[in-house]
């Protein structure tokens, strides 16, 4: 398994673990969560089957993995999609799978929702569901599953991401870096209850190699 953008390799570590004869290999350009990911790995009697690498996940070997996964990290290997695709194509090896994550546009966001959303938003930074799976055909794939994240799941992420830094808010309302840290919070909160949050989906496509 080939995780691309793999942070601390959380997914990679659990696939390894319910899959005994299974080996992996995360690529990253996090230094601390790379670190973090090999003390997990050891901590969990995996750091014989894992290998946490730093580097552009453009420059793996051709068909060197099962399975590629790419969960919203797809911008590692290109920022136009239908060339990230084909990179992963490359990736894997015939009669393997690629898992990837990739946001789309539920519907076309509003001029209100694009000027809440991140600086320089724009209506063709995310493709349609339609638009994406036909995507993944072009680059060379037919789509064994799709499924999208469920409003809950989307509200249990951006809550989880901001939870630690209200807390610590709260207990800390003195100290010299919390009137920044109270800014970021709130413009992240913004820009999800006032402009993606209604409008954005998280797409995860199973795809078969053609």
């Amino acid at each position: 398994m080939l995780d691309v953008g793999c942070g601390w390799g959380e997914l990679l570590l659990r696939v390894l673990a319910a899959c005994p004869a299974a080996r992996g290999v995360g690529v990253d350009i996090n230094e601390a969560d790379l670190a973090r990911g090999k003390a997990a790995a050891e901590d969990r009697g995996l750091g014989d089957r894992v290998l946490f690498t730093r580097g552009d996940a453009s420059a793996a070997e051709p068909s060197m993995a099962d399975i590629v996964v790419c969960l919203g990290s797809s911008h590692a290997l290109s920022e136009d999609l239908g060339e990230a695709l084909a990179a992963l194509r490359a990736l894997v090896r015939p009669g393997g799978r690629v898992l990837l994550g990739e946001g789309f546009f539920c519907r076309p966001p509003t001029p209100v929702e694009l000027a809440a959303m991140w600086p320089g938003a724009s209506a063709d930074d995310h493709p349609s569901l339609p638009g994406l799976v036909d995507t993944a055909v072009a680059a060379g794939f037919r789509p064994e599953w799709i499924e999208t994240a469920t409003r809950a799941e989307w509200e249990d992420f951006e809550s989880g991401y901001l939870a630690d830094v209200e807390e610590w808010l709260v207990a800390n309302p003195d100290h010299a870096e919390a009137a920044d840290t109270r800014a970021k919070a709130d413009a992240h909160r913004r820009r999800w209850l006032r402009g993606y949050g209604d409008v954005l989906g998280q797409a995860y496509l199973t795809l078969i190699p053609t």
